[in-house]
This record gives structure tokens, sequence and C-alpha cells, in this order.
């Protein structure tokens, strides 16, 4: 299977909502799986009585857009080992810029920014196997 087949593949997962996806034919096999989001649900919080014990602040919940990988594979943050990674902290990118690679079947694919912006979290690690649809750059809000 050639890698316009595996996209084809995975828009299929997408289009039909699927969780994992195997094909196999004298070309080869692929199993494909993504992941799935988890439905939360809300919860109502006790209110302290007026004049009680002050509440502690929440964390302030992480905002911005984020670049998702395209597809399964091994996440690497820069061209080789023993150079300077794509992207860093607080680097301004434009729409097209290189963050990262992810290797999928021996195959080096350029994950490109789909949108202008500054940098705020780097949220995978050099070498981490990252699934479809995974947020992988978290932009400033």
């Amino acid at each position: 299977m050639d890698i316009g087949q595996i996209r084809e593949l995975i828009d299929l997962m997408e289009e039909k909502d699927l969780a994992n996806l195997e094909v196999g034919n004298d070309d080869g096999y692929v199993h494909l799986a993504r992941n799935v989001a988890v439905q939360t649900v809300a919860v109502p919080q006790a209110v302290a009585p007026v004049g009680g014990v002050p509440q502690a602040t929440t964390p302030k919940a992480p905002s911005g857009k984020v670049e998702t990988s395209p597809m399964v594979g091994v996440f690497y943050s820069a061209p080789s080992p023993n150079d300077p990674p794509f992207v860093k902290v607080g680097q301004e990118v434009e729409v097209g810029d290189q963050l990262g690679i992810i290797e999928a079947m021996k195959i080096m694919n350029p994950l490109e920014a789909t949108q202008s912006g500054i940098i705020e979290e780097i949220l995978v690690s050099n070498a981490d196997v990252v699934q479809f649809g995974q947020p992988v750059i978290r932009y400033k809000a």
C-alpha cells in the first residue's frame, strides 16, 4: 500500500467515526487505530458558605489552538539526533513551517503548521508514538 491509499483509509475512518480499521490484500496489511475522544461530564461543585474557608484557585485550563498528528507514527522534533529541533516554545511560526517529522511505515512525513502563531507548548517528546488526531503543538491563545 502506498501513503495515498493509507491517507484515504484515514479519511474513511474520520468520515465513519471508526476507532480501528484493518485492511489486508496481496500488497500488504495495515492496521489503523485512532484515539477516540472521551466525553466528560461536568459535576456541580459545592459552594462554600459566605465568610467560610477561602476557596483555592483552580488551575486555568490550557487554551489556544493545537496542531494534531495527521497519522499514527513516531514524532521526531529534529531532522536528526544531533540537529536542533524544528521549533521551540516561544517561537513564532507561519503557515507551512515545519514543526517536526512523523515517521510512518519507514516514511518520514513532515508535520507542517496549518496556522500562524507562537508556540506555547510542545505536547509530545522526541521519539514519542503519536496517534491520529493527537494534539502535538499548542499555540498561544
